[in-house]
């Protein structure tokens, strides 16, 4: 089986699942936003100047644009899934928001700051260079990205890759095709420390939050030659 076509299912696949979760009838707002996730959020708030712009990359369904905009700032939305971007439509008409993946971002300098929250375990090794690359350039002079990094238990990963590979499927160890029903995968930290360096971004802040079987490794990183 052919790795990349592969990988290009196991996207589709993901897109699939969340147009099928987030149809009109489902609702993710009553799901509070953690303490951990809400203080880093606030630091890129308050890095912005008033009026300054923020990617919120993927949106989802614009769970954190009230965040943005309470605070006077503009934040722009992208996502994959078209149900997600209909239900943050519904919900902030006011928002410009963009259909395409994190593989695809274009955009050049025009953001003060982006956030990409419980996102980066869908996309492989890889597009994780060229997925920072294209936050990295959006992002102008020493803007924030904060991004956060979605990690399990060692021993799932392995019990799952020896499964994979026994089947015959491309995987590489970190993937995980069991967990929440669709594509995952769970770098480990040196990777995406190293992956970060040679994108030509430092960390500025950290912190970890807790799940139930899953953990969240906070990062707030901007570019190196800007202080």
């Amino acid at each position: 089986m052919n790795r990349r076509a592969w990988l290009d299912e196991q996207r589709v696949s993901a897109e699939e699942q969340y147009d099928r979760l987030y149809s009109p009838t489902s609702d993710e707002d009553g799901i509070p936003i953690t303490p951990t996730h809400r203080r880093f959020i606030e630091k890129v708030i308050e890095s912005c100047p008033p009026g300054g712009a923020i990617l919120d990359a993927p949106c989802g369904t614009g769970r954190y644009f009230e965040m943005v905009l309470a605070a006077g700032r503009v934040v722009v939305g992208i996502d994959q899934s078209a149900s997600m971007l209909a239900r943050a439509r519904d919900k902030h008409p006011q928002v410009v928001l963009h259909k395409v993946g994190l593989q695809e971002l274009e955009f050049d300098g025009a953001f003060d700051a982006a956030v990409c929250i419980d996102a980066m375990e869908y996309v492989p090794p890889e597009d994780w260079p060229r997925v920072l690359a294209n936050l990295h350039r959006a992002v102008r002079g020493s803007g924030l990205i904060y991004l956060t990094v979605e990690q399990v238990d060692p021993a799932e990963i392995a019990a799952v890759f020896a499964e994979a590979t026994g089947a015959g499927v491309p995987v590489v160890h970190g993937e995980n095709i069991r967990r929440g029903g669709c594509y995952h995968y769970y770098p480990a930290p040196d990777r995406v420390s190293d992956w970060l360096e040679a994108e030509g971004l430092e960390i500025v802040d950290e912190g970890v939050s807790r799940g139930g079987t899953y953990s969240y490794w906070h990062i707030v990183a901007r570019n190196k030659e800007e202080k």
